[in-house]
């Protein structure tokens, strides 16, 4: 059984000035676990943790994340805007975006952004929206003053068939991210001659991986690719980014990925890739969300309704609008019941919302303590892609979300949504 951060009585003084549905984030846990993540990967004098932003878009929890020096891995305009806004700019920024419109590549240029480029009709397309805007002039590039030159630029990896994926990325193959390698080759090439000086590499080729030497595997390719652009290209890497991708337990049976035989696994390929080969400091990136927030929030609801028909339904206040992993991937939640964590009467239940789609459960035959309307419900690990991925549908309205404090006291940091929100931008 999940121990969590708060007993019954903490979570109904919190519902009783946070009406269920809220998400509330463990702050203590947050901080601990940036700090092993840190020292896991200290070998490496330049070491960065770039925290995904589209797990956790809250300023509060970035601001969190910021005292460890974890700058911003965005997708997008709000989360370029996001970054600025709690003081994450230039260098401390990865834009890493696909199918990108020009003015969010124009956002990055201002901020100053490492900019990580999906695909290799990208590149001429950031000229072109750059000149467009007048942040570079038409025609060609001045060589001894070309604005390009001092910018940190990066390409995005797909290995293909040559290496696995798995079954929330999908197959590399399959999947709409990234370079091939022919292409890295090609487009490195096209940045060289337009004047770029500064360069790094990217991959992320799996999400809520658990096993610690598909990490590894990644960056040994990553070191060795860096290898063969250098020698084929004469271009100098400033860092590798490996991707995030590394897992949460979700599951009971399952056990937390081992950051530090990661670490030391890595660093026995850097040695051999990287320092071996004469390439110089290579900084080494990461750009994890999942395995930073993910076991630290909670997604606290009430029993709304008990149903017995086909099956036993326990329908809550909460609906996949709140937490669509469940019926996106068929993903598996702890649900733990506050009070009744020593329950020996149980029952199995569909534990569902009230949204008009019959995938809105959040557990199927699942055994849980005998509920009753009232009860408080914990469904965990939903501190990334949680809150994040929500939506109205049905009118459904987004949930607040609290920080617990290392002192025990619990902060709003984003309010429930109204109708008046609602309907705001209607015409």
């Amino acid at each position: 059984m999940r121990k969590l951060p708060f007993d019954k009585a903490k979570l109904e003084q919190i519902a009783a000035e946070h009406p269920t549905p809220f998400h509330v984030y463990d702050a203590k846990a947050i901080r601990e676990n940036a700090r092993r993540l840190k020292k896991a990967f200290a070998w490496n004098r330049g070491f960065r943790e770039y925290f995904a932003v589209k797990a956790t878009p809250n300023p509060e929890i970035m601001k969190l994340l910021k005292e460890f020096d974890f700058g911003s891995d965005c997708s997008s305009m709000a989360e370029l805007v996001l970054a600025e806004r709690v003081g994450n700019t230039g260098e401390a920024i990865m834009f890493t975006s696909n199918d990108t419109p020009a003015n969010e590549f124009v956002k990055a240029w201002d901020l100053g952004a490492i900019v990580n480029f999906d695909d290799i009709e990208h590149w001429p397309f950031f000229l072109e929206a750059l000149r467009q805007v007048g942040r570079l002039p038409p025609g060609p590039l001045p060589e001894g003053a070309n604005p390009l030159a001092s910018r940190l630029f990066c390409c995005r990896y797909n290995p293909g068939p040559l290496k696995g994926g798995n079954a929330i990325i999908g197959k590399p193959e399959e999947a709409k991210y990234g370079f091939t390698r022919d292409q890295l080759f090609e487009g490195y090439a096209a940045m060289r001659d337009a004047g770029v000086r500064r360069f790094g590499i990217h991959a992320m080729v799996a999400s809520n991986e658990l096993d610690p030497d598909y990490i590894v595997d990644t960056a040994r390719m990553l070191f060795e690719l860096v290898g063969e652009l250098h020698a084929k290209l004469g271009i100098d890497f400033e860092f590798v980014n490996i991707g995030g991708g590394i897992g949460i337990p979700y599951r009971p049976d399952q056990r937390p990925m081992d950051l530090d035989a990661v670490g030391r696994g890595i660093e026995r390929a850097y040695d051999e890739l990287v320092s071996g080969a004469g390439l110089g400091a290579v900084k080494l990136f990461m750009e994890c969300g999942r395995c930073i927030t993910g076991p630290y929030g909670y997604l606290v609801s009430r029993v709304l309704h008990i149903k017995n028909t086909y099956r036993l339904y326990a329908g809550l206040d909460a609906t996949m609008s709140n937490l669509m992993r469940p019926a996106l991937y068929g993903a598996y939640h702890e649900i733990v019941v506050p009070g009744k964590e020593n329950a020996t009467e149980t029952s199995v239940y569909d534990v569902t919302g009230s949204l008009c789609e019959n995938n809105d459960k959040f557990a199927i035959q699942r055994m849980l303590p005998v509920l009753e309307r009232g009860d408080l419900v914990v469904i965990c690990d939903a501190g990334a892609h949680g809150h994040a991925m929500g939506f109205q549908y049905n009118g459904k309205l987004r949930s607040a979300e609290l920080l617990l404090e290392d002192d025990g006291s619990v902060r709003l940091i984003r309010r429930a949504e109204t109708l008046d929100d609602y309907f705001a931008t209607l015409v």
